[in-house]
Formats: C-alpha cells, structure tokens, sequence
C-alpha cells in the first residue's frame, strides 16, 4: 500500500518537477476520498536552504533518514552534473534494497543511473538527454519517446508534464482508477496519459490551444457514439472544409479523425475501467462501430487489447 512518499532532493533542482510530485502526493484531499499521504521532502542537510535550478531556494524539513519509511521515493529533475552527493545515493540503493518504489522525473533519471538502479532497466527521460543518459549508463534499456516507463519497481518519466503522467499512473496502479481520477480532476488534466501493464504511451493527447473551436470539440465528446465526417463538422463550425481542417491541426496538433480515435480510446478506457459493459458494447458506445475495430485502435493506441487492459485496471482489479 502506498502511505508514506519522500521527495529526494538536492541543489539546482528543478521546482516544477518537484511541484509535480508535491501536487499529487502533497496535498490533502481525504475530503474527496483519496487517502492521506504521509509526504516528507528530504535532503542531505535538512533545514538548510538548497539553490534551485531557478535561484529560488528550497528548505527540505527532512533528512535521508526518513527515506528508510518510505513506500516510494521520488526523485525530481535536477541541473545535469558529472556527479550527484554519495549519500544520496546510498539513501536510493538503500530504498530500493528493501522493496520501495522510485520514480523519476525527467532529468532525475540520472540521479537513479548514477545509484546503479537503472542497469538493464527499461526506463525514460527527457527527450533532449536521452543520448546522454544511454552514454552515461550503457547497460540500460532507454525508451527515448514515451511519456513514462512502468519497470516495477522504478518509474521513470520524460519531461516535466510527463512527470505527471507517472505520478497518475503510479496513482492508479497501487490505488485505483477513481483515486487517480479524483486527483487528475483536482488538478485539471487528463487522468488517461499512461499504458497498461508494461506498455507505454507515445504521444501525448493532443488538447485544443485556442478557444475557436473549444465549443465543437465539447460538442464532440457528448457525441462520440455518432459518427462524424471532417464535412459535417466543418458546416457545424461555419467554415469551409479546408479551413476547418487547417485550423483544426494548428489548434490541436493533429487531424479531426485522429483526434476523434484518441477520444473515442480514452472513453473507452473509462468504460473498461468504470463499468461491466461487454467489449462490443464499449465500442457500440463509444463510435467505432464494431468490437474488431475497436480492438485495433485500442492496441495501436494503448498497447494492449480492451480485454488485457480492463483486467488491470478494471474496477474489481483495483
């Protein structure tokens, strides 16, 4: 069961990745049914200032100590170094020695190679460092372009909001989708971005950045069952066809089919997850029309077939 979390951290670390994992595992929300974290930040020297990579300061209350009573260590990005203080990582060895998980943010990744925790592990990192993190580290097995990676015990993550993918997923895995989705609504972003077992997402969902067409995409998740052509929805917009489809790529980073396919696979996901509904049902209900072709999006998508994926996730597993 996953009760008490520590914050590893050393100087130059970087404060939205520690925001991260503080958000998720930081803030009290018993009051909405998410159990209570023990949450503890700890550093070398506690209570004195450590420098951030921004020139704020940041004052661990905790020494390496209290990482021995931990369930899972965290380990936020921090400026890239030749070396990283030994006893940090002794406090990371001795963690995952006794059964606890790590989880990485971004760049902290290289915090848990130089522990020696991540030798023939399949892991991530920030796109920009993850050359330097295989030359670093040989004997790893790096996915440079996902999100985050689920190796068991340790969680690695890409950079900065993939870190909360992996907080979310990690969430979900030991807690439960509604728990994970309780914090993902607190903290208005999307609780889906992860994988099945072992299975790893390669894009992120792609979310609309203007307000245009904020009005058609509600419009379309409240009608996913129906389906839509680019021309329907282009006379529901009041633009022309290649207007709609120009501005609909600027806007959403992809085109209305493909984002309507992702759509579709992460309601799908809900209803694996949430209800007993039948495979063709979920596909019935979600606008794909059939359970085979369902089946081919969610595996493309995902990962790993409905079935495989509502056996880990589904609401009698967690």
């Amino acid at each position: 069961m996953l009760k008490t979390v520590a914050a590893v951290v050393i100087d130059k670390v970087a404060p939205f990745e520690f925001g991260v994992v503080c958000e998720v595992f930081g803030i009290d929300r018993t009051e909405e049914g998410v159990p209570a974290f023990d949450f503890l930040v700890c550093g070398e020297r506690p209570g004195e200032p450590l420098p951030t990579s921004v020139g704020a300061q940041l004052v661990p209350a905790n020494g390496l100590d209290a990482v021995e009573r931990a369930d899972l260590v965290a380990v936020p990005a921090a400026t890239l170094r030749d070396d990283y203080p030994p006893a940090v990582l002794d406090a990371l060895r001795g963690a995952a020695d006794r059964g606890a998980t790590l989880l990485s943010v971004c760049s902290g990744a290289f915090i848990l190679g130089a522990a020696g925790l991540l030798d023939g592990r399949h892991c991530t990192t920030h796109w920009r460092h993850g050359q330097q993190l295989l030359d670093r580290f040989p004997s790893i097995k790096l996915d440079p372009d996902v999100l985050f990676v689920d190796d068991g015990n340790i969680i690695t993550s890409a950079g900065t909001a993939a870190g909360i993918d992996a907080c979310l997923h990690l969430v979900r895995r030991e807690l439960g989708s509604h728990v994970a989705n309780v914090i993902a609504r607190r903290m208005v972003v999307p609780p889906q971005r992860d994988g099945g077992q072992r299975q790893y997402v390669e894009l992120p969902i792609p979310e609309c950045t203007a307000d245009s067409l904020s009005p058609i995409l509600t419009w379309l998740l409240g009608n996913l069952r129906v389906e839509h052509t680019v021309a329907d929805l282009a006379r529901r917009a009041q633009m022309s066809e290649r207007t709609f489809a120009r501005r609909f790529v600027a806007e959403t980073g992809t085109t209305p089919n493909k984002w309507l396919t992702m759509q579709r696979v992460l309601r799908a996901r809900q209803l694996l997850e949430a209800t007993p509904m039948s495979v063709e049902e979920v596909a019935d209900e979600c606008g794909f029309g059939s359970a085979a072709l369902m089946r081919h999006h969610f595996y493309k998508i995902v990962g790993v077939a409905p079935k495989d994926y509502r056996r880990t996730f589904g609401a009698a597993t967690a």
